[in-house]
């Protein structure tokens, strides 16, 4: 049966890319980047699949509440009207205590919590092995991101670029060499493929970044540093942005900034909206004093520019 990527529509439409800006390009560092020419893997068809939100919890819970508020209402005053002004003190600190003894027995999701575990499935350890050997040392340890079932899977190409070998491991500690399928040098992208997976193995549901603004939430996870998966939260900071390394090679243009903590062994992985749905894929952070460690500026390729050097049927 033929597999496809998952597709979410954006919150007000479906809408493109937002167009490329120009500016000065933004001084940092990063690792290196590939000359190699972009080629494209089969298209596929987006499907979208409903998924219920925190905030859809919410209102659920809620009308719950609500409910049973009204019940205990209606109970304590056999006669008349019931409005909120016609309840005796009594009720209403009944009413009040029911709702807390509610919350407290189950409290509201987190929506960071909620959007890591709808992803957690489908984020992979990414490792490039300096040679042909499953016992060779590590060039580059990275992360990346399942976009189609099948075990296609998004990464960042400076992270296997340089390698003789490449494995991933799964979410449920299932392991594979994968092979690289295609590479977008433009965006710092390569498309790999395992050659084995888990037989339950989930994509991540990706999302159009059309009406994405400043402010909005956003996650980031990854192994930073190898540790993983890793999950930070933050906001995105800004909208076509243009980053080139202090190495000086070439700028990558209509990124998403965001301050989400990403730290190298982020490469490659998701950025994610509350809803747990991939908008971008961390590629770079802002390093003006090559250190190395997270100052607060990342950058990620929105999920269009991704998802069309992967050669998938854009939104």
């Amino acid at each position: 049966m033929k597999r496809t990527a998952i597709y979410s529509r954006s919150r007000h439409a479906s809408g493109h890319a937002p167009p490329s800006a120009g500016g000065a390009p933004i001084a940092g560092s990063k690792t290196e980047w590939s000359p190699t020419a972009p080629s494209a893997a089969a298209a596929t068809t987006a499907s979208r699949v409903p998924r219920i939100t925190p905030q859809r919890w919410i209102v659920v819970l809620s009308a719950a509440l609500l409910s049973m508020a009204l019940f205990i209402a209606w109970s304590h005053w056999p006669t008349g009207p019931l409005t909120p002004a016609s309840l005796s003190p009594q009720t209403l600190r009944a009413i009040d205590a029911e709702v807390r003894r509610s919350l407290s027995l189950r409290p509201l999701p987190s929506a960071v919590a909620h959007a890591y575990e709808r992803i957690a499935p489908s984020v992979v350890r990414v490792a490039g092995l300096s040679s042909p050997s499953d016992t060779a040392s590590p060039e580059g340890i990275g992360t990346g991101v399942v976009i189609v079932d099948d075990g296609t899977i998004l990464t960042n190409l400076h992270v296997v670029q340089r390698a003789k070998r490449v494995k991933v491991m799964f979410s449920n500690g299932h392991e594979s060499v994968a092979e690289v399928l295609s590479v977008d040098a433009a965006n710092d992208l390569a498309v790999l493929r395992a050659k084995s997976i888990p037989d339950d193995l989930q994509a991540a549901t990706l999302r159009s970044t059309a009406d994405l603004r400043p402010g909005d939430e956003v996650l980031t996870v990854g192994f930073p540093f190898g540790i993983g998966p890793s999950v930070s939260s933050g906001v995105v900071s800004g909208v076509r942005r243009e980053y080139r390394a202090q190495e000086g090679q070439q700028a990558i243009r209509n990124l998403i900034q965001f301050d989400a903590a990403a730290n190298p062994g982020n490469s490659g992985g998701p950025l994610l909206t509350l809803d747990g749905e991939v908008v971008g894929i961390v590629t770079a952070i802002l390093n003006p004093a090559q250190q190395r460690v997270f100052i607060g500026i990342g950058f990620a390729v929105p999920i269009e520019n991704a998802t069309a050097g992967a050669g998938l049927t854009p939104f």
